[in-house]
């Protein structure tokens, strides 16, 4: 199940607008094709996909800890599995 969020586009508008907060994320391809699920600070994590051209897209939801969103995407990867 992807998260219940739209798609931006990987770009310095998205990482303006990520929270400096922890959560998960995904990255997709231009299709809309999950590649990646992660966690972190967001607006760090994304930087870095950014900068190595991890995906084309991105969504994202925020968690009060690092803790629960380590294991929020763990869930996660199982379910795209």
């Amino acid at each position: 199940m992807p998260l219940q969020k739209p798609w931006r586009d990987l770009d310095r508008d998205a990482i303006a607008a990520a929270p400096d907060r922890p959560g998960v994320y995904e990255l997709g391809d231009e299709s809309g094709t999950v590649v990646a699920v992660d966690h972190g600070v967001l607006r760090d994590e994304l930087k870095s996909a950014l900068a190595y051209g991890d995906g084309d897209r991105v969504r994202w939801s925020e968690t009060h800890t690092l803790d629960q969103a380590r294991d929020l995407a763990a869930e996660h990867r199982e379910r795209l599995g």
